[in-house]
C-alpha cells in the first residue's frame, strides 16, 4: 500500500499587513481545504511561499499545527537550501508528531544524481524515521530528477523515501516502483496519472479546486463516468496563464483582504491581469460564489 494518496493541496500561506505570517489562519485555510475534500495539505511547499518565511515562523506554525484534528493530513515543506537547518527543521518536526516531509534539493547550485542521492542520505542518517515525498521541480531548483536517480533512492532507503512529486513531469508515465506513492503537481495530469498508476496530485491550485479535484478521483477510483474533469482542468489552465501564487491570492482576495498581502518578490496580478483572470473563470462558471458553496460528499 502506498504512503500517501489521494488529493492534496499545495497550501497558501496568509500573512498579515507587516507581512508577518499569520499563523491562525494559514492553519484555518488549510483545515479548511480538508474539509472541502482534500485529503491533505502541504504546508511550506513553493505555493506557501516556504522560502521567504523565517525559520521562527514556520516553528511557530508547527506548534499550533501539531493541535489540528487533522494532524495527520499534513505533509511538511522544508523550504531550505541548507542541509543542516533542514534537519534542525525536520528534528522539530518530528518532535511535534509530524514525519512526513516534502523536501526539494538545495536551489541555484549545479549538480547530478550522485549529488541528490548524497544529500538526501545526509538527511536520512540524521532522521531516520522521516518519510519522504521528494519534490521534481527543475523550474524552480535547477534540477530534475531521473528515473535512475529515484530507484536508487528507494532502493537505498525503502523505508525512508516513500513518493514523489512531479512538477516537471518527465516521470510520473514512466516511473514504476511498487510501494511508491506518485503525485504529479497539476489538475492537468491528475486522471492521466490515475489511469497510469498514479496516487493523486499535490497541486498549487487545489487551493480553489479542492471540491472539484476530489469528485474526479472519487469518480475514478469508483469506475464512475467523468463528469467533471472538463471544468477541472480549463480552470487550472486558466490559473496557468499567470503565476500560480499571484492568481490565487488575487482570486482569494476578492473574499478576504489578508490575501492581498504576499511576500516581496511575489505580487498580485495587476489590473489587467486580475481582470483576465475573473473574466475567464466566470466563462466556467467557476467563481468565489460557487467555490465556497461547493462541499464534498
Amino acid at each position: 500500500m502506498t504512503q500517501i494518496r489521494g488529493i492534496y493541496a499545495a497550501g497558501m500561506s496568509i500573512f498579515d499587513e507587516n507581512l508577518s505570517l499569520n499563523v491562525d489562519k494559514t492553519i484555518k485555510h488549510s483545515e479548511s481545504l480538508i474539509d472541502r475534500g482534500c485529503h491533505g495539505v502541504a504546508v511550506f511547499g513553493s505555493t506557501g511561499q516556504a522560502q521567504l518565511i523565517s525559520i521562527s515562523e514556520k516553528i511557530d506554525l508547527l506548534n499550533k499545527l501539531s493541535a489540528s484534528k487533522y494532524k495527520k493530513n499534513f505533509l511538511i515543506g522544508t523550504g531550505l537550501n541548507s542541509l543542516s537547518e533542514t534537519i534542525n527543521f525536520m528534528e522539530i518536526s518530528c518532535s511535534l508528531g509530524f514525519n512526513k516531509f516534502l523536501i526539494m534539493p538545495p536551489a541555484y547550485y549545479q549538480y547530478g544524481d550522485k549529488e541528490v542521492i548524497n544529500f538526501y542520505t545526509r538527511i536520512i542518517d540524521k532522521i531516520s524515521n522521516c518519510k519522504i515525498i521528494l519534490y521534481n521541480f527543475e523550474k524552480l531548483c535547477g534540477y530534475k530528477f531521473s528515473v535512475e536517480c529515484v530507484e536508487s533512492l528507494v532502493k537505498k532507503f525503502p523505508e525512508q523515501i516513500v513518493g514523489l512529486k512531479d512538477s516537471t513531469y518527465n516521470l510520473y508515465q514512466n516511473l514504476q516502483i511498487d510501494n511508491f506513492s506518485i503525485l504529479p503537481g497539476s489538475e492537468l495530469k491528475l486522471l492521466s496519472g490515475l489511469e497510469h498508476g498514479c496516487s493523486g496530485i499535490i497541486t498549487a491550485t487545489c487551493n480553489v479546486t479542492a471540491e472539484l479535484s476530489r469528485k474526479v478521483y472519487d469518480d475514478f477510483i469508483d469506475k464512475k463516468k467523468q463528469s467533471e474533469n472538463e471544468k477541472l482542468c480549463n480552470v487550472r489552465r486558466v490559473f496557468d496563464q499567470f503565476n500560480l501564487i499571484s492568481g490565487l491570492h488575487t482570486f482569494l482576495s476578492k473574499e478576504d483582504e489578508l490575501y492581498k498581502n504576499i511576500l516581496p518578490p511575489i505580487s498580485l496580478l495587476d489590473e489587467k491581469d486580475e481582470k483576465k483572470l475573473l473574466e475567464d473563470l466566470k466563462k466556467l462558471d467557476f467563481n468565489l460564489r460557487n467555490y465556497k458553496r461547493q462541499k464534498c460528499n
